[in-house]
């Protein structure tokens, strides 16, 4: 397929063709194991399916394609795909990460790598400046999320990168939330980009995945060996359920960012929210820099309510079509309370550092009408006046 062709035509095409033998426009499913070789070492391709699958290859070559990139890595989950990264490291080495991240991700650094001797520094990635002094001599890797989970902050990604080569420091970009038909990291030229597959490439609350994508030759051979040797690999199924899922990205991400963008007014205007974080509004704090390295403003939406915590639960438990569940990126809405939720791992002063209050709810905008996710928002905020 010609690698100059639409994102969406890439979607449905890249990494695919027809099975040969039968014509299946479909990637099979490849439910094995062990593939049997012509000789001792002699190999159709395959050996064992921790090490290689075709369906995962499949996968892996897709969101390659998709992200701009030389090299897919397919895993069980994101935070195996993170875990991956991480494995780069040696005990003294040095991190810089976002104070406004997934609270799984604050976990794997603070209570595995940091026993390893790794440290942390947890820094607002929308300020470059702070991001630079943050960097010492044995920093090895800057870890960033853009937009950030759950305050949606931006970061210059073409900025960050060029500090980060200045500093011969790695750059790893996690583009869940934006996914590859929002933003492209590499091209503005971060190192690796990581995807929970989980979220928006999978879309349909069906499949936990992972997946890396990158240029550089050596570091995929590098990142591929541990990939192998630690064996947190996706399934074929999992693979083929991602695979249907990137098919229509591109038309979902649209209506996912049309609806948010409509609820986000919606919360905007309302009398008892105190703050809404959307890249997609103008109030939001790099609105310039969203709109500059963004397609739309996405699909995530995060408000502060003028009301107690125990308010702010009744509300996100008052939603009669948005779910009252953890993950993101679905068809369907979801609401989220991240201090009791999402990123409960996370200590409270920490995340009143980071700028997020206990009230804070986090939503996942689905593709539903939107008059009726609007009506369902009136509805639940409405118990505030009760």
């Amino acid at each position: 397929m010609n690698e100059n062709a639409g994102f969406g035509t890439r979607a449905i095409h890249a990494g695919q063709s027809p099975d040969p033998s039968t014509g299946a426009i479909m990637t099979p499913v490849y439910l094995t194991s062990t593939y049997v070789q012509e000789a001792p070492g002699v190999l159709r391709g395959y050996d064992y399916s921790r090490t290689r699958n075709p369906t995962r290859t499949a996968l892996e070559r897709n969101l390659a394609a998709l992200e701009g990139g030389k090299h897919g890595l397919g895993f069980a989950s994101g935070m195996a795909a993170i875990h991956c990264v991480l494995n780069l490291l040696q005990s003294g080495d040095h991190v810089v990460a976002g104070n406004d991240l997934y609270g799984g991700t604050y976990r794997i650094c603070t209570t595995l790598y940091a026993k390893f001797g790794v440290t942390f520094s947890f820094v607002d990635m929308s300020d470059l400046d702070g991001v630079a002094k943050a960097i010492q001599p044995k920093t090895r890797l800057v870890m960033t999320e853009t937009p950030s989970n759950p305050l949606l902050r931006v970061t210059d990604l073409s900025a960050l990168a060029k500090l980060c080569r200045q500093r011969g420091v790695l750059s790893m970009c996690d583009n869940t939330f934006a996914t590859p038909f929002l933003q492209n990291p590499l091209a503005l030229g971060i190192d690796v980009v990581i995807h929970s597959t989980t979220k928006y490439l999978g879309g349909h609350s069906d499949v936990v995945g992972g997946a890396l994508v990158l240029n550089d030759d050596e570091l995929a051979k590098r990142l591929a060996h541990f990939q192998n040797s630690v064996g947190g690999t996706p399934g074929p199924m999992d693979c083929f359920l991602v695979l249907r899922g990137t098919k229509t990205l591109h038309v979902r991400m649209e209506r996912h960012a049309t609806n948010a963008l409509a609820i986000a007014r919606d919360l905007e205007a309302h009398p008892r929210v105190e703050r809404v974080w959307y890249p997609g509004l103008e109030s939001h704090p790099q609105h310039a820099l969203a709109k500059r390295q963004m397609r739309n403003g996405g699909g995530m939406v995060s408000f502060e309510l003028d009301a107690s915590v125990d308010d702010a639960k009744r509300v996100a438990s008052s939603f009669r079509i948005f779910s009252l569940a953890e993950s993101l990126g679905g068809v369907e809405s979801l609401v989220d309370h991240p201090a009791t939720m999402t990123h409960g791992s996370i200590p409270p002063e920490e995340r009143r550092k980071a700028g997020f209050e206990d009230g804070l709810i986090r939503l996942s905008v689905g593709i539903e009408d939107v008059d009726d996710l609007r009506a369902d928002l009136h509805d639940a905020l409405a118990v505030l006046s009760r």
